[in-house]
């Protein structure tokens, strides 16, 4: 028996060794479910840049405020977090706004790509996330060892924001690899070639 989590693996394996005997145009089809599929993918993008975004406008607004209300380590902690989420907001805008314009198709090799692509980025992301950490962490030493009140400041307010984007990006690779697994149930039976040839991938037994 097969663990839902081989089972992505298997189905990639399945397509490529059957390509191998098969003209790769036999695989240009679209599969009408996969539209959903894709529609499910694009809307966690979008609900996640509405959630980056609230995070940044939060911040930005709380920053704006406290930092004129305050002096020392707390005027720079939320300094920081203003000029942070500043670019937060337009990485969030500019997500959001790819997210809208990306079509939901059904074309098998273009889902299994930006499939992987998406989860990819977001791996890549989180070992940033863990990188502005530990930046943080070394500016907020640093500052104690040279009792500078804006390096202790600036680097809590890095390790607050590097802890939440891991944490964003964390939960946003669980739904993106999870749904992924939707994949092998999706394209269980595909049809091979204009001659209606078809080819079943044996997983029904996956659980």
């Amino acid at each position: 028996m097969l663990n839902k989590s081989s089972s992505y693996s298997l189905l990639l394996f399945i397509v490529l060794l059957t390509a191998v005997f098969l003209p790769l145009d036999t695989f240009a089809q679209s599969i009408a479910e996969l539209q959903d599929f894709n529609q499910t993918r694009i809307s966690y993008n979008e609900k996640g840049m509405m959630i980056l975004g609230g995070w940044a406008v939060g911040n930005m607004i709380w920053g704006g405020i406290a930092a004129g209300q305050t002096t020392g380590q707390t005027k720079a902690f939320h300094q920081m977090n203003l000029y942070w989420n500043s670019v937060n907001l337009v990485i969030a805008g500019f997500g959001y706004w790819q997210a809208t314009k990306d079509t939901p198709g059904t074309d098998f090799w273009a889902t299994m790509d930006a499939q992987q692509n998406m989860e990819k980025i977001l791996l890549f992301n989180a070992a940033l996330d863990i990188a502005y950490i530990a930046g943080g962490m070394y500016l907020k030493e640093r500052g104690l060892r040279l009792n500078k009140d804006k390096f202790i400041g600036f680097g809590k307010s890095i390790i607050l924001q590097g802890a939440f984007l891991l944490t964003f990006d964390a939960v946003m690779y669980t739904f993106h690899h999870n749904h992924a697994k939707e994949l092998p149930q999706i394209v269980n039976q595909i049809s091979l070639g204009p001659t209606g040839f078809n080819v079943r991938i044996p997983l029904g037994s996956v659980r």
